[in-house]
């Protein structure tokens, strides 16, 4: 793999962040979303993490954004102000090829260094590449809710893992 540079988000990465969510969201189902944001909502997303201190990072691959991972609150609720949920998106040309092991790590420690203390992945549909992703990565499975999003005319399980982020990583 080439070298991979794992650097915060600015606001120019807006446009790459949205092409590589619209082709998740109109082929795959690691979100149950339907319609794509466009650049200047991540624009304003990357802004609002910014204000509040979440992470959000970047992995550039021969000079291009090639996947993107955020954290934040998994719950606007004061008793959650400790938790968050993550989230990491490769683009299609780059799957496989070993960056979200790069990524997810990364965002595991801005995450702890943000004074978040477990992480929570929400993970839609299920799917095997993202639950072994943050299985490698010391998170352990929380839960599955069944049947509960509807995309491409299936209906699709929400698998829950969780990790917290004041242990260190099990080898």
């Amino acid at each position: 793999m080439p070298d991979v540079t794992i650097r915060p988000a600015r606001e120019n990465d807006a446009q790459a962040i949205a092409s590589i969510y619209a082709w998740h969201v109109a082929n795959g189902t690691a979100t149950f979303d339907t319609a794509a944001p466009d650049a200047a909502a991540w624009a304003e997303k990357l802004a609002d993490f910014a204000a509040r201190g979440f992470p959000f990072l970047i992995a550039e691959r021969e000079g291009a954004v090639s996947a993107y991972a955020y954290a934040a609150r998994f719950r606007d609720r004061a008793a959650y102000a400790h938790t968050c949920e993550d989230s990491i998106y490769v683009s299609h040309e780059a799957r496989g090829c070993g960056i979200g092991s790069l990524l997810l790590p990364a965002l595991i420690d801005a995450a702890g260094a943000s004074g978040f203390e477990q992480m929570l992945a929400v993970i839609g549909g299920g799917e095997p590449a993202s639950v072994g992703l943050h299985g490698k990565c010391g998170f352990v499975h929380a839960g599955r809710m069944r049947n509960v999003g509807r995309k491409f005319g299936r209906l699709l399980d929400t698998v829950y893992m969780q990790r917290d982020l004041r242990e260190e990583e099990p080898e």
